[in-house]
């Protein structure tokens, strides 16, 4: 049996020769066992290896599962016998579906197959035309090897079918064929699946898979600046919001079917260097400041801005949005603005100038004087345990989602220390990285414990680059569940500042079916555009710095709103399990560089989607796409009907058919295929762990 491990202490092997057959390159495994690897409730999630061994003799392998103690299989551990690949002999997977938050543990086991090896040998030599008493031997033998396999079988009706082989195979009264076929039947080949004949036995290594709530892996983001959602005055200056008109606003988020709203810091803001609008360092007495720069004289990161309201009234918002379904994620910014209380009362948090001052934050050319970084290693205990005491106030509050802001410039370890610290006694804790930063880190931080990360999508525009960066989040599902936002207040990418209100859906489009997880920042639906400056990634006006009202009902009304689209690709999301799912994704041939296709189909339910979409936001485009039909089930020559889940219109739909796609029109079809089922599905998944492994 396999003993539960924690997923943070767990260390194990990338390579296992332990016994008389070798067990090597098993997967998912993260920096040689160090860290966990990251699955969901409800999740397939594939299993393989390479065994191997001398000689020609079969060789399987065995799949133990071990669950938490809530699991169906916690009393007992699950074995699955696994499958061979069809191309590579060497290569075996199967695959588990955890259904309770947790470490899981899985370990693989390689035996020689005698029973195999039998079969193969007997059924060559028969067909090669060897007499009866040429295969004597191996008759004798095969009878032993039932009589053992028998003993093994629990079950007295099957016991006795394995019986009832071996006294066959020893007699003399039936034809050669007829005595060995009972032991080639389907029936008899069941059995020993379920029971197999296991010698020469290798045990392998436990491997921990940390298991979230299905919220980690499919979820829908929608980013609001609670002070923003004011209004204006009769004179049509902007009103500071309130947690109860941010309440208000959150009926609009919730009908375009997000899960998630994230609230940007809602902590007092400094005033000591306040930035003023578009980042001047010049403010003006009505400025409202970098919600970043937390903390002043009225409080830090465990109160709220006095203009937002009270703790209860954000109490009575999560409330509300929790009647909604809609799920609070709140900002985890680990700095401080030069007014924060821990910059009188923790000076050691941070890191002092030659000249008795506290250092700023920089990223050059951009400077942060109203932010001061913490530095982790003056007083690393205070720190951690200050951290510690602010999360659990918002937790016991009633958060459940955290975004971390800048998490790669803090110490990985702290992370792991935090993060593993609260899912202690709060499992269900999700924690966003936003790290836009190099792979190295981005991964290493979701190794370390982190569910979510920002991802490089936004910068990510050319059929090519597409294609590459979804290949790559699917290979590392394992280790890291990306969360494609289509805009941030700190990212308006140059697509969306000239390509028009076409690319604002062709970008949504994107986000929506390459990942279980998408973000929008507010504006987005507005087709908001207007960066600072040429060459610029800053929006005009940011809402970083200022109050930005916007009308949402009147550019609805108007026509001027991507609103409808917005909430059918959620609807979509919600209804088909294939865009659930971040493992499984194919790219279909599209001889035209500005068109990309791409099927998506779930493991479990064989709910299969294609996407195709104009990636050029000023000129419609053609192409006659190719399908790789067995990669959604279709036999070459088949013919089907495609239902468009964004239109409605149905379409007859080949192994080749003729696409186009208009950015005044359709910029992408979403198209609903028939469901995989049976062999096809098997097939799909044996290929999903060749493309996994790739």
């Amino acid at each position: 049996m396999c003993k539960t491990i924690s997923p943070y202490s767990y260390k194990g092997s990338v390579s296992i020769v332990t016994g008389r057959l070798a067990i090597e390159d098993v997967r998912p495994q993260l920096s040689a066992g160090t860290y966990p690897s990251k699955a969901v409730v409800g999740e397939l999630v594939p299993v393989s290896a390479q065994v191997w061994r001398e000689g020609h003799d079969a060789i399987s392998a065995t799949l133990t599962i071990t669950g938490p103690k809530d699991s169906q299989i916690a009393a007992s551990p699950l074995h699955i016998t696994m499958h061979q690949d069809e191309f590579n002999e060497d290569l075996v997977h199967a695959f588990f579906i955890p259904d309770v938050m947790g470490t899981w543990t899985f370990q693989v086991d390689a035996w020689s197959d005698p029973m195999r090896t039998w079969r193969h040998a007997v059924t060559k030599k028969i067909e090669a035309g060897q007499s009866e008493e040429e295969l004597a031997n191996d008759l004798i033998h095969g009878a032993d090897l039932f009589d053992k396999a028998a003993k093994g079988v629990p079950d007295k009706s099957q016991r006795k079918v394995l019986q009832a082989i071996a006294k066959e195979l020893r007699t003399h009264k039936e034809q050669l064929r007829t005595r060995v076929a009972p032991a080639l039947s389907e029936t008899t080949l069941s059995i020993l699946a379920e029971h197999p004949l296991r010698e020469l036995l290798t045990t392998g290594q436990p491997n921990a898979v940390l298991v979230e709530r299905r919220d980690a892996l499919v979820n829908s983001w929608y980013e609001l600046f609670p002070r923003s959602t004011g209004g204006v005055d009769a004179d049509g200056n902007p009103i500071h919001g309130t947690f109860e008109t941010t309440a208000r606003a959150l009926n609009r988020v919730a009908k375009m079917g997000f899960d998630t709203v994230y609230f940007p810091p809602i902590h007092p803001i400094g005033e000591v260097h306040r930035k003023g609008k578009n980042n001047s360092l010049v403010p003006e007495p009505d400025d409202v400041g970098s919600p970043w720069a937390v903390g002043s004289a009225q409080g830090g990161h465990d109160t709220v801005h006095p203009q937002l309201g009270t703790i209860d009234d954000f109490k009575t918002l999560l409330q509300y949005a929790k009647k909604l379904g809609l799920e609070v994620a709140i900002d985890l910014a680990l700095q401080a603005a030069p007014d924060h209380p821990w910059a009188v009362e923790h000076r050691d948090f941070f890191t002092s100038q030659p000249d008795g001052t506290i250092a700023y934050a920089e990223n050059p050319p951009k400077k942060y004087q109203d932010i001061y970084p913490l530095n982790f290693d003056n007083n690393p205990t205070e720190i951690y345990a200050e951290i510690y005491k602010m999360v659990m106030f918002w937790v016991e509050i009633g958060v459940t989602t955290f975004r971390v802001d800048n998490p790669h410039t803090k110490p990985a370890n702290f992370w792991q220390w935090l993060i593993s610290k609260v899912h202690e006694t709060n499992p269900d804790i999700i924690f966003l990285a936003e790290a836009f930063t190099r792979p190295a880190r981005l991964y290493g931080l979701a190794k370390v414990g982190f569910s979510q990360s920002y991802t490089y999508f936004t910068w990510k525009t050319s059929k090519y680059e597409l294609t590459r960066f979804a290949e790559e989040i699917a290979a590392m599902s394992d280790v890291c569940r990306p969360n494609l936002f289509v805009n941030t207040p700190d990212i308006l990418h140059a697509s969306l500042q000239y390509g028009g209100r076409a690319i604002f859906a062709i970008r949504a489009a994107l986000a929506a079916t390459m990942s279980p997880l998408w973000g929008v920042y507010s504006g987005y639906e507005l087709f908001e555009n207007q960066a600072v400056a040429p060459d610029s990634e800053e929006y005009l006006d940011s809402e970083k710095y200022q109050l930005r009202p916007r009308d949402f009902e009147a550019a609805l009304n108007n026509g001027d709103s991507l609103e409808p689209y917005i909430a059918t690709l959620n609807k979509i999301r919600r209804e088909h399990p294939a865009l659930q799912q971040l493992r499984q994704i194919h790219f279909h041939h599209a001889p035209n560089d500005n068109i990309i296709a791409y099927s998506k189909v779930d493991p479990v339910t064989g709910d299969a989607v294609l996407v195709v979409v104009n990636l050029d936001p000023h000129h419609d485009q053609e192409t006659v796409l190719e399908l790789d039909m067995s990669q959604i089930g279709q036999s070459p020559d088949a013919s089907f009907t495609a239902h468009d889940l964004v239109t409605g219109r149905d379409f007859p739909w080949y192994a080749r058919t003729f696409v186009r796609l208009s950015p005044w029109g359709d910029v992408a079809h979403i198209l609903q295929l028939p469901k995989v089922e049976g062999a096809a599905l098997a097939k799909i998944r044996e290929r999903a762990v060749n493309d996994y492994r790739a």
